[in-house]
């Protein structure tokens, strides 16, 4: 029977496609960004302080370097950004062929590269891809034909790597090696109609899985196996990822979206695309910050 929890309000900040959680340890505050808002924002649970950004491109998903700013999936490729410094500085594209697509999603593995996928931005062709950025600014395309990219997330060990294609409701499993190649990728887990969407996820520090479903109105959590062990509630309908934080890494933040909600199904949901935490009974774990 899997235990369930309802999440509580944190930031109201009605994004309009609210993704990519992101805990920064070395300032005590999360991340995250507004894709369709061209924003990005930073709250900081000691508190309560939030702060804003306008970006000048659509920021998909952000990752903390090891010496400062932050290394981003953008609409551009990816790029550096100093938030502070109001520099965002594109760095590569490697889908310049690939017009309507941009980045979505992107995490850190345990070794500290920087994984995220791309998506036809108007959610027709299946032309996403997952690509591999190494600190030497080196970058590999993994995998391909999605329809919308989510995740990855990496078991504790790094040896296992977890990505979804929302779309077709699915969360492939892949073999990762020490120098971050990705092999038999196998279908984790299906999902079907009344789901909702597998959206972004994580990984805590005893190996199981959590899921943010859109139109799913809830954060699910996966034992290694893939069986639903638990289940947090979430007050709007497209939660959209999730991460640990807080100092002690117990507190699960949640982002969500307000896009194509109407206004009576908002009157419901006065909070979409609000920030969200509640604290889940198990901690995750640090990221290795990138080194490029």
């Amino acid at each position: 029977m899997a235990t369930s929890k309802t999440a509580t309000l944190v930031a109201d900040v009605h994004a309009v496609l609210g993704e990519g959680p992101v805990w920064v340890e070395r300032e005590q505050a999360l991340y995250w960004v507004d894709i369709k808002g061209y924003k990005v924002f930073r709250h900081s649970p000691a508190d309560g302080a939030l702060k804003t950004w306008e970006t000048p491109y659509r920021v998909c998903s952000l990752a903390p370097r090891a010496s400062d700013g932050f290394i981003a999936g953008t609409e551009d490729g990816f790029s550096r950004v100093d938030l502070e410094a109001d520099r965002f500085v594109p760095l590569v594209n490697p889908e310049p062929d690939r017009i309507t697509n941009r980045f979505n999603d992107g995490k850190l593995d345990r070794a500290g590269r920087f994984w995220a996928g791309t998506m036809d931005n108007d959610e027709v062709e299946a032309s996403g891809g997952l690509y591999r950025l190494d600190p030497d600014r080196s970058w590999v395309r993994v995998d391909d034909g999605y329809k919308v990219t989510n995740g990855p997330a990496f078991s504790p060990d790094g040896r296992l790597m977890y990505h979804n294609d929302s779309a077709r409701q699915v969360t492939y499993l892949f073999d990762l090696d020490d120098s971050g190649n990705a092999a038999n990728r196998r279908v984790h887990l299906q999902f079907g109609e009344g789901d909702g969407y597998p959206d972004g996820m994580t990984v805590d520090g005893e190996g199981c899985l959590w899921i943010a479903f859109w139109d799913g109105w809830s954060v699910r959590r996966f034992s290694p196996e893939g069986e639903l062990i638990g289940r947090i509630e979430v007050p709007t309908a497209r939660p959209t990822s999730c991460v640990f934080g807080g100092p002690a890494l117990d507190q699960l933040f949640i982002t969500s979206a307000s896009i194509g909600i109407s206004g009576e199904e908002l009157a419901m949901q006065p909070n979409a695309g609000g920030l969200f935490m509640v604290l889940p009974g198990v901690a995750g774990i640090a990221d290795t910050p990138f080194g490029g």
